[in-house]
């Protein structure tokens, strides 16, 4: 489980940061969380097979986020892909994805399927769920929380004690199934502990500090709009966007295992003042540069989360 920084800026890109956009690496699948320009190159940059992409998430239609979807599509032809791509995006998308698909003279041999993002829509996927909820940016606009579906664990020591041999009959009750044996019936609940927790990571997209994000960032890698330092905290809010210390504040409501700060204004060329801003809120704040590898499981093996 890796998070991919492809591009971190806010509105125009510069010279260190290209359009936003984050890849999420899980098994084999790759999940992408806004489309911004120049995207595709950014992923060949960062070494992330776009092949594997399964599903887009554009957050909301502000050109910046969904720009590079046309040739991202257009690659993904060229490159002989057949398995079906799923884009998901605010009211406007199926329109936006039409015309995008009518744009020059290309096939592109593979199926497109576009799904409207409604507020708390649970997007399921293979050991996971991607869950959109409504933010403040003054058009239809989501964050995204993806959490690793876990099992509850299995207490091998009281399967033990009730005498029931490793096989069969442990998987049967791993999955929630009753057994019968030494002649009674057996619940999952004698011998299943507390549901493990997996692997959480959300993203607030472009917004104003909402109690939304506070709801799906608990424990969780998060990943939040800082376009401005703490002192342009009015530009911010005549934006609509965020500072780092208000997505500061957002983490440490939230009980944030960690804070990524993203859509950067490009008038930050020196983001250490930023930085320091919102780590006098909340100890765990980075700000995400672009090409930037977060490894989950990594900080899973030496921090003990998301276990």
């Amino acid at each position: 489980m890796e998070v991919v920084f492809l591009g971190t800026t806010a509105a125009v890109p510069t010279a260190q940061r290209a359009h936003p956009g984050i890849a999420l690496c899980y098994r084999d699948e790759v999940l992408l969380w806004d489309c911004g320009e120049g995207v595709q190159r950014q992923l060949i940059s960062a070494k992330v097979n776009f092949m594997r992409i399964s599903r887009v998430f554009i957050t909301h239609l502000h050109g910046d986020h969904f720009l590079g979807l046309p040739g991202l599509l257009q690659t993904l032809g060229f490159s002989d892909r057949k398995a079906p791509l799923k884009i998901y995006g605010p009211e406007g998308i199926e329109e936006l994805v039409e015309r995008m698909l009518g744009l020059g003279v290309f096939e592109l041999g593979y199926e497109v399927a576009v799904e409207r993002l409604k507020p708390g829509m649970r997007v399921q996927g293979n050991g996971y769920e991607v869950v959109a909820f409504p933010v403040v940016h003054g058009i239809p606009a989501f964050g995204l929380a993806f959490r690793e579906l876990k099992g509850r664990r299995f207490l091998r020591e009281k399967a033990e004690a009730l005498g029931i041999p490793p096989g069969p009959l442990y998987k049967r009750l791993q999955r929630g199934e009753r057994v019968v044996f030494g002649g009674r019936v057996i619940e999952p609940e004698e011998v299943l502990g507390e549901q493990k927790k997996g692997f959480r990571v959300t993203y607030s997209g472009d917004t104003r500090p909402v109690e939304e994000t506070v709801r799906h960032a608990g424990e969780a890698l998060l990943i939040h709009d800082s376009t401005f330092g703490a002192e342009e905290a009015e530009k911010a809010r005549s934006r609509l966007h965020s500072t780092c210390t208000e997505a500061a504040h957002i983490a440490k409501e939230a009980g944030a295992r960690m804070l990524y700060l993203t859509h950067i204004s490009p008038r930050y060329r020196d983001t250490g003042a930023m930085e320091a801003q919102a780590r006098e809120v909340f100890p765990e704040s980075h700000v995400a540069e672009d090409l930037l590898r977060v490894d989950l499981l990594s900080l899973r093996r030496e921090r003990g989360w998301w276990r």
